[in-house]
């Protein structure tokens, strides 16, 4: 499936029912318009015909009703469709290369991460920018947990999810709006946390104390109609009720603040939940998720549908005239404050994971929807042996693909690659390139390469060091730190290393020792990985280690102008540039 085609049939599809349904709201709305100014017509002019005026006021009355009822069904269904228009927009755009207005995922960056700060993971123009599509905050974490995660268990069953939801582009868009749609989202942890902490503070006994008010309600008032009993004993049982509800009335209050700021969360939870439950799944990873959803033969959607039902009937409290005839006669808010409770004390232990599966299922929507917008890119084949990494073609996933220059790299285990060159040649990009398709891989999607066999590793970088005024740290001490961190991590666990110009911060000759002395070590851990420099000394390591080799990006001077082909090659860099941009540039005398 072209996804271009696709996102431009799916816009045209929605304009034309959103051209329908908005002529279906203005005819609802005069509608509406014209019943109510027809009923209050006929009981102007029939104003002495009880009957008359009965009727219209009645009948003008349920229509009226029965109209806005419709509006609002109508008006849900635009906005739903006007939004499922919106976000093939947004795909169009990106696919083009625009991404204003979508979040930079900034608030996930950390210094003490293994690598998120060195490679537009996050930020503007990031990798994040292009993935995310998740409709939900919680969404939004798990995203952004999976791509920090370094985790490299279970890659097969990481793709066969994506690949089995990238199948699927209205299910994924149906279920983005859904979650997007949620208006004055409550966090999910939140929630979770208020109803474990919660104590009930409506009594046992309003289990049936509202029933049996109720029907003791109704038996007077006909005994009352029909002449057995006096009026005073319907106002003795009505402020009997009244007196009741007042005793917990702060109490109700209390309960209903917290649950009612959480009803339209509940409410678009369980469609999200529902658009789960009803969708067949392959892969493991989506089955599992799926099976989280279903308690005691119960599905989840319809458990949280009762809830938002018990809230809204609570909500009626609201309504001054209703609230004071239902809670008089019927102890309306003792028996909805008693369900919810009811509720909160049945379901407590089974809403965290309800809404695990829900943030899961955000977070894979926008991965798949990355794997679909990438039609060209493959899924990595997972190698045995000594290979680490073997790519063709391997390019950078943030880059113009017009422009963009790919490389070839194969890597075995316990190899470092010394990489030299000039300045703009295409080192630091082609690490990022390295690294980011690593992150890619590890999360089960779709990399950008001819042909991509790895054997899943974890990633480590130190490429974008820098002080700390903060901290009082200088940037030598910082990029100390940094490569200390490196030191304890390939202690505990196998990494693949990324390192772009070692210790910048101090003199050449000292900088020449501590990079050599420091590379030598890596390469006697048994690491694997690649090390970026302008330092031609440390070349020479190549010729006392069999585990190291040389490459380079080379600059070339064509008719007085710098030349750059951004090809990875073997060996060792010739041509440096510094002092000729510095010559050309009029910083220096020629």
């Amino acid at each position: 499936m072209d996804p271009k085609s696709y996102f431009e049939s799916t816009i045209d599809r929605n304009a034309s029912v959103l051209s329908r349904l908005k002529k279906t709201s203005l005819v609802l709305s005069m509608a509406r318009l014209i019943v109510f100014i027809a009923a209050i017509l006929v009981i102007y002019f029939f104003w002495g015909n009880t009957t008359v005026t009965a009727t219209a006021a009645i009948v003008g009355f349920g229509g009226f009703l029965f109209l806005v009822a419709r509006y609002t069904d109508v008006k849900a269904k635009r906005d739903f469709h006007q939004k499922i228009k919106d976000i093939n927009d947004l795909e169009l755009r990106v696919m083009l290369g625009h991404l204003e207005g979508l979040e930079t995922g900034n608030e996930f960056l950390s210094g003490q991460h293994h690598y998120n700060q060195d490679i537009d993971l996050f930020g503007e123009a990031s990798l994040f920018q292009i993935i995310n599509r998740t409709g939900t905050a919680a969404g939004k974490e798990v995203l952004a947990a999976k791509l920090n995660s370094n985790d490299i268990e279970d890659i097969s069953g990481r793709q066969e999810a994506v690949k089995e939801l990238s199948e699927d582009p209205d299910w994924r868009q149906h279920y983005q709006v859904t979650a997007s749609m949620i208006q004055n989202e409550v966090a999910t942890q939140d929630m979770v946390d208020w109803m474990k902490n919660h104590k009930a503070v409506i009594p046992k006994m309003f289990s049936w104390v509202p029933l049996f008010f109720g029907l003791l309600s109704l038996t007077i008032i006909v005994l009352y109609g029909i002449g057995i009993v006096p009026g005073r004993l319907v106002l003795l049982e009505f402020f009997l009720g009244i007196a009741i509800s007042g005793l917990y009335v702060k109490k109700v209050t209390g309960l209903y603040a917290e649950a009612g700021r959480m009803k339209e969360t509940f409410s678009q939870y369980s469609k999200l939940i529902h658009a789960i439950e009803n969708k067949a799944f392959r892969s493991e990873k989506l089955t599992a998720l799926q099976a989280m959803l279903v308690t005691n033969d119960k599905d989840a959607s319809e458990v949280l549908r009762t809830l938002s039902k018990e809230i809204n009937n609570l909500d009626q409290r609201n309504n001054i005239f209703f609230a004071f005839l239902a809670n008089g006669f019927l102890l309306w808010d003792l028996r909805y404050a008693y369900r919810i409770e009811k509720w909160i004390r049945e379901n407590e232990a089974n809403i965290e994971k309800w809404f695990e599966a829900v943030a899961e299922f955000d977070a894979w929507n926008s991965l798949a929807n990355y794997a679909f917008i990438r039609p060209l890119y493959l899924y990595p084949k997972i190698g045995d042996g000594d290979t680490v990494l073997h790519a063709k073609a391997l390019g950078h996933p943030l880059l113009d693909p017009e422009k963009r220059v790919d490389n070839d790299i194969a890597i075995d285990k316990g190899s470092f690659f010394i990489i030299t060159g000039a300045n703009m040649a295409g080192k630091s990009t082609f690490l990022r390139t390295v690294a980011l398709n690593l992150v890619m891989a590890n999360c089960g999607l779709p990399v950008c390469a001819g042909t991509f066999t790895y054997q899943p590793i974890k990633l480590i970088s130190s490429m974008r060091t820098s002080d700390s005024l903060k901290d009082d740290e200088s940037y030598f001490f910082s990029e100390l730190k940094r490569l200390k961190f490196i030191v304890d991590e390939i202690e505990k666990d196998t990494y693949f290393i990324i390192l772009d110009e070692i210790l910048k911060g101090t003199n050449s000759k000292d900088k020449a020792e501590g990079s050599q002395q420091f590379v030598e070590r890596l390469v006697a851990s048994h690491s694997t990985g690649l090390i970026a420099t302008h330092d031609l000394s440390l070349c020479v390591i190549a010729d006392q280690s069999n585990e190291v080799e040389n490459h380079y990006f080379d600059a070339q001077i064509i008719d007085d102008e710098l030349f750059f082909d951004y090809k990875f090659k073997e060996g060792v860099c010739q041509n440096m540039n510094a002092s000729f941009l510095l010559k050309k540039m009029g910083i220096v005398n020629p």
